[in-house]
């Protein structure tokens, strides 16, 4: 009896911001992998360990979380005046499936890092000691990001002093700008509203903000459903009942924002949209047993990723977070005080995160011009991957 060989293939294992991946430079995948479609999504959910039934990813290189069950490929520029394409994969933990409907804000902290050590960028760009600004393709959401990476002696620097809650090491600081962040393709409130009334089958009318912007985010008061906003991880995932309160949530949020036609449809569609709660500030103490103080932040937010409340905050939903705090009347504005902002401070199970952003409105519409937020990114390790040969 034969049995297929394992397959190497060439990759990086990087952190960004509060989420790690597997990072795949496109020319070194397989052949049958360079163009969307099951080989590719086969070929990602063995390299991550999808799917498993007891939702440790033993057999993979993914973590078991929404934070660590990611995988990223770079690609030649498909738009003038950018450096690199940037496609994510979000991997399903149990379900033989990968989500590509939105983008990873954290996971794009390491993308400019690894788009210079791939070749994506001519040596005369790259500084000896400064900082070399690389234009990035979000192709998932067709946006632009830009980031900023440290350079020492030529080389990327990885090191450093800046501190981000919900990493442990301190490493250089990536400053990441997410330019024209709203959706594209629709309006930054799809319902035309900064609130609306969302019926939710066994949980009742909530109030609502659903907004398009870094991801789509529907954000609810944490007092509506029984929270305080301080709340840690083990208080939501621990409760099936919330979990499923969350989803119903979702679901309905969803066919209300036109994402989806059916609730139906959520299962299938699990990275976006989010959802998250907010409440005024309060002191509270993070998951690491750090104090937060009311009078360091501007609101609490908390929301889950893949069905899961997050240890720390999507890059992508702080976006979210940052342009609705820019408009005033949504229950992120509300929660933070009202007014007109440019910046805001939030709290998170970890810690804070402080991110800017710019809104303003055109003809009646809302929309958003950039979003700034601080990350920090590493190689954990590089080399080759290895798949069995029959696995994609």
């Amino acid at each position: 009896m034969s049995h297929p060989a394992q397959v190497r293939v060439p990759a990086t294992y990087m952190r960004g911001g509060t989420s790690k991946g597997v990072f795949f430079r496109l020319q070194d995948l397989p052949e049958a992998a360079r163009v969307p479609g099951e080989a590719r999504d086969k070929l990602l959910l063995r390299v991550i360990g999808s799917p498993d039934p007891y939702q440790k990813q033993t057999d993979g290189m993914g973590g078991a979380t929404s934070s660590t069950s990611k995988t990223v490929i770079l690609a030649e520029p498909t738009q003038p005046d950018h450096d690199v394409d940037y496609l994510f994969g979000q991997v399903s933990i149990d379900k033989p499936f990968v989500d590509w409907s939105g983008n990873c804000g954290n996971l794009t902290a390491a993308v400019g890092a690894f788009a210079i050590n791939g070749g994506f960028l001519s040596q005369d760009r790259i500084p000896e000691n400064g900082f070399c600004t690389v234009r990035i393709w979000q192709a998932n959401i067709r946006k632009t990001i830009v980031a900023q990476i440290p350079i020492t002696n030529g080389e990327v620097q990885e090191t450093g002093d800046f501190e981000l809650d919900g990493v442990t090491f301190p490493a250089a600081e990536v400053q990441v700008e997410f330019m024209d962040p709203a959706d594209g393709d629709g309006a930054m409130f799809p319902t035309g509203n900064v609130v609306d009334d969302l019926e939710v089958p066994g949980v009742g009318t909530l109030r609502a903000t659903m907004i398009n912007a870094g991801i789509p985010t529907i954000f609810v008061n944490a007092e509506d459903i029984g929270y305080t906003g301080t709340e840690l991880q083990d208080a939501i995932n621990s409760d099936p009942k919330a979990l499923a309160m969350f989803e119903t949530i979702r679901s309905h949020g969803a066919v209300k924002m036109g994402l989806i036609g059916h609730v139906d449809e959520a299962a299938s569609r699990q990275h976006t949209p989010k959802v998250a709660f907010v409440a005024a500030p309060v002191n509270y103490v993070a998951s690491s047993g750090k104090q937060i103080n009311a009078d360091d932040i501007d609101v609490l937010v908390r929301a889950l990723s893949m069905g899961k409340l997050h240890h720390a905050m999507m890059g992508t939903a702080a976006v979210a977070i940052a342009t609705a705090s820019a408009v005033p009347g949504t229950l992120v504005n509300l929660a933070a005080g009202g007014g007109d902002r440019t910046d805001v401070t939030f709290g998170h199970p970890s810690g804070t995160l402080r991110v800017g952003a710019e809104a303003s409105q055109v003809n009646g519409q809302w929309t958003a011009t950039k979003a700034i937020m601080s990350r920090s990114a590493r190689i954990l390790m590089e080399g080759w991957v290895r798949v069995p040969g029959d696995s994609f």
